[in-house]
């Protein structure tokens, strides 16, 4: 009887250890022939950074893949320049009049849609200015001038920075240099800490706002207008840039970032802490 116990007992571990060890169908496998080359530079903007978005995607790649994703969040005008210079294997940017000179002076060869949110002006709830509901944005950057309130800007040629200054010129406003215009020279995230701090107005991206929502005294005071539409694309850079260059891994990335998969989480990327997404999946729509 004691050898049937013992029999039994043994039958009972091999089961445990057989049910341990069998993977879980959320587990994903890394890649089955490591990358020769497994070091990958992603030049960014800091508003894919700053909403936690990366925090997502990359380890998502890195799993399916074996590359080791070097994220630089600088901004879409610094991202394309350390592009030019062979510095950044891939750029993840939104500033599509600069991705075109980019693509045309040769500095990438692979250009890819691959999602959207907008661009928002926050402020004080106070709002003196008056925009709160305005859905034009070239009346409330009108009335943000006319009322001298202050204004934070970025500063530092990202693609929001450089969407901004083309919203003022469009409104026939020079707002550089006015006392009531305020440049950080800084990311979106510091930019939004210093607008709240300061109960000043700015223009953000929606998803680095939600994301930071909690931690700031600004609310979303005007939006919808088309002219806010915020448009990000992923471009390998020209890998006779620099023999550095990874152009394996930088295709690797961007196939990854329009497949279905990750499409999927940035389409869902949001909505279980906002009840809203941050970000709207775009891959093989038209321009």
């Amino acid at each position: 009887m004691l050898r049937n116990v013992l029999l039994a007992l043994a039958v009972l571990a091999l089961l445990s250890c057989s049910r341990q060890a069998a993977p879980t169908s959320t587990q994903l496998s890394p890649a089955a022939t490591p990358p020769a080359n497994p070091e990958l530079v992603l030049a960014t903007t800091t508003s894919t950074q700053d909403s936690g978005l990366l925090d997502v995607l990359i380890p998502m790649f890195e799993k399916q893949t074996g590359y080791r994703v070097k994220p630089i969040a600088v901004g879409s005008g610094q991202a394309m320049a350390m592009g030019e210079r062979g510095e950044a294997d891939v750029l993840l940017a939104h500033a599509p009049d600069s991705e075109v000179k980019f693509m045309a002076g040769g500095h990438g060869v692979d250009r890819k849609l691959v999602m959207h949110n907008d661009f928002v002006l926050v402020g004080p709830g106070g709002d003196p200015a008056g925009i709160a509901g305005l859905t034009v944005a070239k009346e409330a950057f009108t009335k943000i001038a006319g009322s001298k309130s202050l204004f934070v800007s970025r500063g530092d040629n990202s693609g929001t920075d450089q969407w901004e200054k083309k919203l003022w010129r469009e409104a026939g406003i020079t707002a550089k240099g006015q006392p009531w215009y305020l440049e950080t020279g800084q990311g979106m995230g510091l930019t939004l800490n210093v607008a709240s701090e300061k109960a000043a107005y700015t223009m953000t991206d929606r998803g680095t706002y939600l994301a930071m929502r909690q931690h700031l005294h600004l609310d979303i005071l005007t939006e919808g207008d088309k002219s806010l539409l915020n448009v990000y694309h992923i471009i390998v850079v020209n890998p006779n840039k620099s023999d550095r260059i990874n152009h394996a891994g930088a295709q690797a990335l961007s196939a990854f970032m329009v497949s279905p998969g990750a499409q999927q989480v940035i389409g869902e990327f949001g909505i279980a802490k906002f009840g809203q997404p941050l970000f709207f999946p775009d891959a093989g729509k038209p321009e």
